[in-house]
């Protein structure tokens, strides 16, 4: 998918209070930037970083800025976690994942009390696919998730776990947002619970997919998909 333009050059300065970002433009001024992401951002939100941001001119909001990537080592990384599920379902709606092509895509499906990022239907199939933004890497090529506890990614793999008991087919989606990732596994040092619950829904039957992000300042898209390593 396309990203906002234009975006402007800056230096990452620090992250704080979650959601808030102190960026040095090229021009010496420093502004403060939306930072629409709730994770740890770890290995990312590094003083000294490169970023790009952009501008709005929505006089409702406090904050004109907006950071939309930081560049880590050789490559940009897209941070910004409300596109996550545009960039997937932009994949989803062009057939570009293997063996989830020719569906009809809705996203945020209600099923129980929850709500599952994308239901996919094919005549009497159904597939239901959650969505997991990946921006950590273990050793220098293998994509990690999470990158801090969450209880929250816990509770979507009991509820894929639920979904394939009742006769869906259940996938969780990792897309991984770093352009130097071979591989992908569980950060079991930061959540083992999470990459305990993640095997045992896959052995049970959820399908565990990686997809690797072709990142530049002017779009992200799905490019390739990796091994996930368990």
């Amino acid at each position: 998918m396309e990203l906002p333009s234009p975006l402007f050059k800056g230096i990452l300065l620090r992250r704080y209070k979650r959601f808030f970002t102190d960026i040095e433009l090229v021009d010496g001024r420093v502004v403060t930037a939306h930072t629409p992401n709730t994770g740890s951002m770890k290995q990312c939100a590094m003083a000294g970083h490169p970023v790009l941001i952009s501008k709005s001119d929505d006089p409702k909001r406090k904050l004109k800025y907006t950071l939309e990537l930081i560049r880590v080592g050789d490559y940009w990384v897209d941070t910004h976690t409300q596109r996550t599920n545009r960039v997937v379902e932009e994949a989803l709606r062009n057939g570009w994942i293997e063996g989830l092509e020719n569906y009809a895509v809705t996203p945020e499906y209600k099923i129980g009390d929850s709500r599952i990022d994308f239901l996919l239907a094919n005549g009497d199939e159904r597939v239901l696919v959650e969505v997991k933004n990946v921006t950590l890497i273990e050793g220098e090529t293998t994509a990690c998730f999470p990158d801090a506890v969450t209880t929250r990614g816990q509770k979507h793999l009991r509820e894929l776990l639920d979904a394939r008991q009742q006769g869906y087919r259940a996938v969780i989606f990792f897309l991984v947002q770093r352009g130097e990732a071979t591989e992908f596994s569980p950060a079991d040092d930061i959540d083992p619970e999470y990459g305990r619950l993640l095997r045992e829904v896959v052995a049970a039957g959820v399908e565990a997919l990686a997809y690797k992000t072709e990142v530049s300042p002017e779009r992200n898209r799905v490019a390739v998909q990796i091994p996930v390593v368990l």
